[in-house]
């Protein structure tokens, strides 16, 4: 067992105190006791220094980088080290206890033994023809275990014995540790002690590409602002960016930060697609609507182009009607957002729109219809009607936008028996009006916007008429079909 040389000093200096009436120390007893009193001042020296100078130092400017090098390679293969499988070791430094942290790296190959637990799990096993018991080794180190928990102390201490601040046992780094958890003290000692802030790691992410909570935005502050790191850097697999990850996490900070150190607001990942586009797919939350429409105004502010598709031809308004976000489909749409575009399975926004409306007939699916149908969207096939059966006022948007209402047997049939008593004023006029030549009135509202259509809702706006002949020119909500 090993003990820390304070205690060792303490242990020794009060036994002399006591002793000194019974026995005489011998002069190779008073001198060994005087060698461990001045070791142990030194050590606290040591140790005071070092942490004055981790909090007092200036930070180094970014090595420049070497022609044909790149910084954002993977870590190299590990050389032969020592292992370590016992638990209680690695619970020193996951837990952070600096004194039995002291005592630990008295053996000095433990400052970067590889740390390895053996786990039992299921495995498919092909020849025999069923699933299988199996042991997996996964390995880490002590650097990655105290930087994943935010031990300072503990990091500081292992970089000053010669921790490798690059090592990456089990394919992160420490530095991906401590993004990840969100540990800005920590990546700031790891840059400091030369970690490379754009090393990629196993999974192919960069530490940039971790910093994907809001606790780690000072982690990501510090790895550009202190270690240089590079804003634009890709995923080896999806080709995403750092700010694809935080607009897609609907991290307003982030996107702000990165998009202050030049991050490229159209970069394409592999698919095609676009951080604006990342972000209104991530906005499947009404809860987290409100900071989703703020990570797409801010990107739309930068130059991001809302009519941006995919390989697949999926437009960031494809998304935003697929998760029914009306406040972020209305400001797609007055940045120039394709009402009409069709992706690689034909279907528009509108399309999209009514295929989730079962989904969020709660989320006001009808004025994302209203805002589709007032900015030009063509009315999709009457079909299509009975997805909207649980959204009565979705369904009577739509019912408008056509010139005739179609057959009500088409679709009314699906509409459960408690809305139809509810919304009774509204599915009677629907049943008369049904194969039936529709108002004059409605007839020329018809006409009106098909000859302005993408135009609709700005031209109308502008128009010298009465409110509410405005509003009835921009579909809504009346009650009844007239």
């Amino acid at each position: 067992m090993f003990f820390p040389l304070g205690l060792l000093h303490k242990h020794y200096s009060s036994a002399a105190v006591m002793s000194k009436d019974t026995f005489a120390f011998s002069s190779t007893s008073l001198r060994s006791l005087r060698l461990e009193q001045e070791l142990q001042d030194w050590e606290d020296a040591r140790r005071a220094l070092a942490r004055r100078r981790a909090l007092t130092r200036t930070p180094l400017p970014p090595a420049p980088k070497l022609p044909g090098h790149r910084r954002n390679q993977p870590a190299p293969p590990n050389k032969t080290q020592q292992r370590c499988r016992d638990t209680a070791v690695h619970n020193t430094f996951l837990s952070g206890d600096i004194t039995r942290v002291y005592a630990v790296l008295q053996d000095p190959s433990m400052v970067n033994a590889l740390m390895e637990t053996v786990q039992e799990e299921m495995v498919w096993a092909p020849e025999m023809g069923m699933w299988t018991m199996a042991s997996k080794a996964k390995q880490t180190s002590a650097l990655r275990l105290a930087a994943g928990r935010g031990h300072t102390a503990c990091v500081e201490e292992l970089l000053f014995r010669g921790a490798e601040a690059d090592a990456s046992p089990g394919g992160n780094t420490a530095l991906h540790d401590a993004c990840a958890g969100g540990h800005a003290a920590c990546v700031q000692l790891l840059l400091a002690h030369s970690a490379d802030p754009d090393r990629l790691a196993a999974d192919g992410n960069a530490p940039l590409h971790l910093c994907r909570t809001l606790q780690s935005f000072e982690c990501a502050k510090v790895l550009l602002e202190v270690g240089g790191a590079s804003v634009n850097a890709h995923t080896q697999e999806g080709e995403l960016t750092p700010l694809h990850v935080a607009a897609r996490r609907g991290l307003e900070g982030h996107v702000a930060l990165f998009l202050s150190h030049g991050a490229g607001v159209g970069a394409q990942n592999r698919e095609g697609e676009t951080p604006l586009n990342a972000a209104c797919a991530g906005a499947e939350r009404p809860a987290e609507a409100g900071r989703y429409l703020r990570v797409v105004q801010r990107l739309l502010r930068s130059g991001a182009d809302p009519r941006t598709a995919g390989r697949k031809k999926h437009t960031p308004l494809h998304n935003a009607c697929s998760n029914c976000c009306p406040r972020i489909v209305h400001v797609l749409l007055q940045h120039g957002a394709c009402a009409n575009a069709a992706n690689c399975a034909g279907h528009t926004p509108l399309d999209c729109l009514l295929q989730v409306v079962e989904d969020f007939p709660d989320q006001q699916p009808e004025e994302v219809a209203r805002w589709l149908l007032n900015f030009g969207a063509q009315p999709t096939s009457p079909k299509m009607l009975k997805l909207c059966s649980l959204s009565p006022l979705t369904l009577e948007v739509m019912l408008n936008s056509y010139a005739a209402v179609p057959p009500c047997e088409d679709w009314i049939g699906s509409v459960p028996e408690e809305l139809l008593t509810e919304h009774a004023a509204f599915f009677e006029s629907a049943r008369q009006t049904s194969g039936q030549p529709r108002s004059l009135q409605h007839l020329c509202r018809c006409s009106v916007r098909r000859r302005l259509g993408a135009l609709c809702y700005s031209a109308v706006t502008k128009l010298g008429i009465p409110p509410s002949l405005r509003e009835y020119l921009l579909l809504g909500t009346e009650g009844q079909l007239r």
